[in-house]
């Protein structure tokens, strides 16, 4: 499953999630479980190949008192 649909469906579930009073079927849960699984994973391989944007590097600048 491609990143975009993964999320697409995350969304998708979420949203019925919320007309089920907040509550998902045994089949949702394990589906969404496995959604996460594969998120997780994208972004660890995102995070483990440097691909993802960690902020400006800060210089630390001592003064002497």
């Amino acid at each position: 499953m491609r990143p975009a649909e993964v999320l697409k469906r995350m969304k998708e579930l979420k949203e019925i999630w919320s007309k089920q009073n907040f509550r998902f079927t045994n089949e949702q849960k394990a589906e969404y479980d496995n959604l996460i699984k594969l998120r997780h994973e994208r972004v660890k391989y995102m995070h483990d190949n440097g691909m993802v944007f960690k902020g400006p590097n800060k210089k630390v600048v001592e003064t002497s008192k």
